[in-house]
C-alpha cells in the first residue's frame, strides 16, 4: 500500500494525466515532500531495440544549469598531464596507483576521465568499471588528451546517458530547489539531444513516452507530441 506522502502527492497531481513539460516541472516541485534536496529525473521510453548495435542510443549533453550535484572526478593519466587535471578541478589524479585501488574494490567516484595512452592498462579493470558506468569512452568525451576541458565540462553539468535493455533512457535534470524554469531548460536540452540521436534503423514511433519524477515521488507523464521524431 502506498505511503501517506505518496497518496498526498497523487492528490495534487494525477499519475494518469499528461502535462506539458513546463507544467510537469512546476508540479514535481510542488508534490515533493522530502526534507532533503531531492533529485529530479527524466525518463524516456524509446522505440528502439538495444540488442542491435545500430539502435543503441548513447551520448552526452551539457545541462545549462547543471545537475545540482557535486560530481567527483578521477583523472587517470601520466605524470605529464597530472598538473593540468589538478588545476582544472579533478578530485583525484593518478595512474597505476588508482588502477591498483580499483582492482582492490575502490570505485568511490562519479566520473573517470583518461588519456588515450593509459587505456591499455585501464582495460584490466574494465570488468569492474563497465557495469558501474565508469569506464572511460571516447564517444562520451572521457577519453581525451584535453583533460582540463573534460574535467571542467563534467563539473559544469555535462552528463552521459545510454539506453538500457528495456529501451529506456534516464537522466538527472536538477534538484527540487531549482526553479521550474531551470528544470524545464535542462530537460529540454536533454530531450533535444535524444531526438537528435534517433537511429536511422529505429522503426515506428521513436519517443514512446516521457515521465518526470523526484526522489520518492510518483512519476508524472509528459506530453510527448513536441518531441516525437
Amino acid at each position: 500500500m502506498a505511503g501517506k506522502k505518496y497518496r498526498n502527492a497523487l492528490g495534487k497531481a494525477s499519475a494518469q494525466d499528461e502535462y506539458d513539460l513546463q507544467q510537469a516541472m512546476e508540479l514535481v516541485r510542488e508534490i515533493n515532500d522530502t526534507k532533503f534536496d531531492a533529485s529530479v529525473d527524466l525518463a524516456v521510453r524509446l522505440g528502439v531495440d538495444p540488442r542491435h548495435a545500430d539502435q543503441v542510443v548513447r551520448g552526452t549533453v551539457m545541462l545549462p544549469h547543471g545537475t545540482g550535484k557535486t560530481v567527483s572526478v578521477l583523472v587517470i593519466c601520466s605524470e605529464a598531464k597530472a598538473s593540468e587535471a589538478q588545476e582544472a578541478g579533478a578530485d583525484f589524479v593518478g595512474f597505476e596507483d588508482y588502477i591498483e585501488k580499483i582492482q582492490n574494490g575502490w570505485t568511490d567516484v562519479d566520473v573517470i576521465i583518461a588519456t588515450p595512452d593509459v587505456m591499455g592498462k585501464l582495460g584490466k579493470v574494465g570488468k569492474i568499471l563497465g557495469p558501474r558506468g565508469l569506464m572511460p569512452n571516447p564517444k562520451s568525451g572521457t577519453v581525451t588528451m584535453d583533460v582540463a576541458k573534460a574535467v571542467k565540462e563534467v563539473k559544469a553539468g555535462k552528463i552521459e546517458f545510454r539506453v538500457d535493455k528495456a529501451g529506456n533512457v534516464h537522466a538527472p535534470v536538477g534538484k527540487v530547489s531549482f526553479s521550474s524554469e531551470q528544470l524545464f531548460e535542462n530537460a529540454t536540452s536533454f530531450l533535444k539531444e535524444i531526438v537528435r540521436l534517433k537511429p536511422a534503423a529505429a522503426k515506428g514511433h521513436y519517443i514512446r513516452n516521457i515521465s518526470v519524477s523526484s526522489t520518492m515521488s510518483p512519476g508524472l507523464r509528459v506530453k510527448k507530441e513536441k518531441y516525437v521524431a
